[in-house]
């Protein structure tokens, strides 16, 4: 009995100390085609600056929503930036003057009015398993 006891105790020791999961639904998906590519960030201070992201990942487009599960995110403070990468360059094609063509979205739903949204607008707090939709844009 007395290993039992130690058993679940364990195990529910255990189960307190996995990572929480971050669920993302991608909806507005005009166009069946390419990838969406995700940019999690940690800080203000390199926010939506290339190559600078904490932790990257994509999803292959195969319908008008997409969902993520994220399940290797520490419990922390983020703001996520995506794009719809629909012709496959790895890159989020701009016009001359830098306002993106392709689709693009951030936590929170902020919709950029002038410029690129900073860290404050799309930050959240992450410390329990939640869900976050999200809806592509376009200029």
């Amino acid at each position: 009995m007395k290993h039992i006891l130690i058993f679940l105790g364990l195990l529910c020791f255990s189960a307190q100390a996995q990572s929480p999961e971050l669920t993302l639904n991608i909806t507005n998906i005009e166009t069946i085609k390419g990838s969406i590519e995700i940019g999690v960030f940690n800080t203000a201070h390199n926010y939506l600056k290339e190559g600078a992201a904490y932790k990257n990942y994509t999803i292959e487009v195969t319908k008008d929503t997409e969902t993520i599960v994220i399940k290797d995110l520490p419990k922390g403070e983020y703001a996520i930036s995506m794009y719809h990468d629909e012709n496959s360059d790895d890159k989020c094609n701009k016009n001359f003057i830098g306002i993106p063509k392709e689709a693009y979205g951030f936590s929170n739903n902020v919709v950029p009015k002038f410029s690129a949204p900073s860290f404050e607008d799309c930050k959240f707090v992450f410390n329990e398993s939640q869900a976050m939709a999200i809806q592509l844009r376009t200029f």
